[in-house]
């Protein structure tokens, strides 16, 4: 019988190796609160991901001002603390 891999990849192939920042974002009107990721990667570009839509990607910023913007007028708010790359791999 065939099998389908049903995990969800958490970011797309343009951001896989070359990310620097994860920060987690919600909105605490939800009940529950619904979360979004902001992954920073190493040119300065942000990427905004939906984990509960199989990591799909919302929408991308040229800077993390604007990434922050568009999170803020939606009105979602940072978690506090960031997931940055060299603490999970080590510095390079």
């Amino acid at each position: 019988m065939p099998t389908t891999d049903t995990i969800p990849f958490p970011a797309p192939d343009q951001v896989k190796n070359n990310w620097n920042f994860l920060e987690v974002w919600v909105d605490p009107m939800q009940s529950p609160p619904y979360l979004l990721l902001l992954l920073g990667d190493k040119s300065g570009s942000c990427h905004i991901f939906d984990p509960a839509e199989q990591y799909k990607l919302v929408t991308s910023c040229e800077t993390y001002e604007r990434a922050q913007l568009w999170l803020l007028e939606d009105e979602y708010e940072p978690l506090e603390g960031r997931l940055l790359d060299v603490e999970v791999h080590g510095a390079a």
